[in-house]
């Protein structure tokens, strides 16, 4: 007898307005069997939108279960996720907003899915990472989204550096209270004058696009750090940078009175070079005379 297993839908969910909800997302929430909710509370107030908008053969599954699957449980939770796919019922994951997979839980569960050889399906829905990028105005023939940079300077500094030759425009989401470090960052690794775009509130009633340059936006937000969840664009660049020769660089900033740890801290931005490879370097060179 052949097994017939479920299905798992990895649904994009509105990301602050309730408005952008598709036909094809409500009815899938409605009809799921098991709900894996990144964040369960704001399922709860999304679910009961998406029922009342249910009526006769389209009302919801009276069987329909919520569970948690966030961050520090969805590698347990994938396992639990592909018994129920392998008794033939149909599994949503959601996650608080957007899209699950992306900058979200998701991904244990799609793996865990595709191994227990399960249909995955993926229904579409609104995109914070496109949104601020239409609205940038910047160029977005190409793109590429880096997700949100580190949180420790060094190596947020470092992850600039190898992107300083990037031509495509580059989305990165980020927390309010970091964007103003970030902004330093970027200033410092891109260049205080390439154009920018902060997308506050995506689809939300305090929605807004602030264009500039990323020298103008880290001066705006070390002033007042934005409040809402932010989604940064900043335009690719337009020709290759330079070549950078560590070693010359090393011992001009140790002939100026740098220290080690300060010469590899200030090439860090410039190089994306790991801060302790420069730090053994500038080392050897200061020993070295």
């Amino acid at each position: 007898m052949r097994l017939v297993l479920g299905t798992l839908f990895i649904v994009g969910t509105p990301i602050g307005n309730l408005e952008d909800l598709s036909l094809r997302t409500a009815r899938v929430l409605r009809e799921a069997d098991l709900i894996a909710a990144e964040d369960t509370r704001a399922a709860k107030v999304l679910l009961a939108h998406v029922d009342a908008l249910g009526s006769g053969d389209d009302r919801r599954n009276p069987g329909r279960r919520v569970i948690s699957n966030f961050e520090g449980n969805e590698a347990e939770r994938a396992d639990q996720i592909a018994e129920v796919l392998r008794a033939g019922r149909r599994v949503a994951v959601i996650s608080e907003a957007g899209m699950p997979g992306v900058s979200d839980p998701g991904a244990y569960a799609i793996a865990a899915a595709i191994a227990a050889g399960a249909r995955v399906e993926v229904v579409p829905g609104p995109s914070a990472a496109l949104a601020a990028l239409v609205g940038s105005g910047l160029p977005a023939e190409r793109f590429t989204f880096l997700g949100f940079p580190p949180r420790e300077t060094g190596a947020r500094r470092a992850m600039f550096g190898t992107l300083r030759g990037e031509p495509a425009a580059m989305i990165f989401y980020e927390a309010p209270d970091r964007l103003a470090a970030t902004l330093g960052d970027a200033a410092d690794a891109f260049g205080a004058e390439r154009r920018a775009s902060l997308g506050r509130e995506l689809t939300k009633l305090h929605e807004e696009h602030v264009r500039g340059t990323l020298g103008e936006l880290a001066a705006r937000y070390a002033a007042a750090p934005p409040r809402g969840e932010c989604t940064l664009v900043i335009a690719g660049g337009t020709a290759a940078e330079p070549a950078v020769d560590v070693e010359a660089e090393l011992r001009a900033l140790l002939a100026a009175g740098l220290g080690p740890k300060d010469a590899a801290a200030r090439l860090v931005v410039r190089t994306g070079k790991p801060r302790r490879v420069l730090y053994q370097l500038a080392l050897a060179l200061q020993r070295g005379g």
